[in-house]
């Protein structure tokens, strides 16, 4: 399988490159954004918001240390039965139709609480094994650690490829996002980040 691309280098004023970097998400299927902006603090998060929460458009992130693949073996996807999760996995199918494991991991679920129904996780699931993903359900608790905690150790336990998650789209919580998922990224053992609003 042979995949199209464009990778374009211009320079541009930094208080512009939010903008600009909207204009080129929205002509493309997937933004990945690497370390070396993940790294800056004034750049990174101009780009991720102009690529993810101002085009509704996945965005693959890379940080340091991981080793990105669009043909993962092993894909954990982070559940809540939230519309973004549900758009993130929707982005991420053809990714997670070719992995020969998908492990969908729902943190302290409720059944019949926030969508879960009866059996939490037993939805998506079907949903994925109709596409032909291989798919097993995962329901952890978070003995008090922060989902982002457990999903990560989850990660390393199952010796994940990629997380595939939802990411929320207000000011407060991209504010969180930077401060939390892209802390949590470098503080554990790096994997590629499938985020999707």
């Amino acid at each position: 399988m042979s995949l199209a691309y464009d990778v374009d280098t211009d320079y541009y004023d930094p208080a512009s490159l939010g903008e600009v970097a909207r204009q080129r998400a929205l002509c493309a299927d997937l933004t990945i954004i690497g370390p070396g902006l993940l790294d800056d603090e004034n750049l990174g998060p101009p780009v991720v918001n102009g690529c993810l929460f101002d085009t509704g458009k996945p965005v693959l992130v890379v940080p340091k240390g991981a080793e990105a693949t669009l043909w993962p073996r092993r894909v954990l996807v982070g559940w809540d039965s939230r519309v973004e999760a549900s758009r993130a996995v929707r982005e991420a199918l053809g990714l997670l139709c070719v992995a020969e494991e998908v492990r969908v991991a729902l943190v302290d679920p409720k059944a019949n609480y926030n969508g879960n129904g009866a059996e939490p996780g037993a939805d998506i699931a079907a949903y994925l094994t109709r596409h032909g993903a291989r798919v097993s359900v995962d329901l952890l608790p978070s003995a008090g650690k922060s989902a982002a905690t457990v999903l990560a150790q989850h990660a390393i336990d199952i010796s994940a490829d990629m997380i595939v998650m939802g990411a929320y789209g207000s000011r407060r919580l991209r504010e969180r996002l930077f401060g939390g998922v892209t802390r949590w990224i470098f503080e554990k053992p790096t994997l590629p980040l499938f985020l999707a609003r």
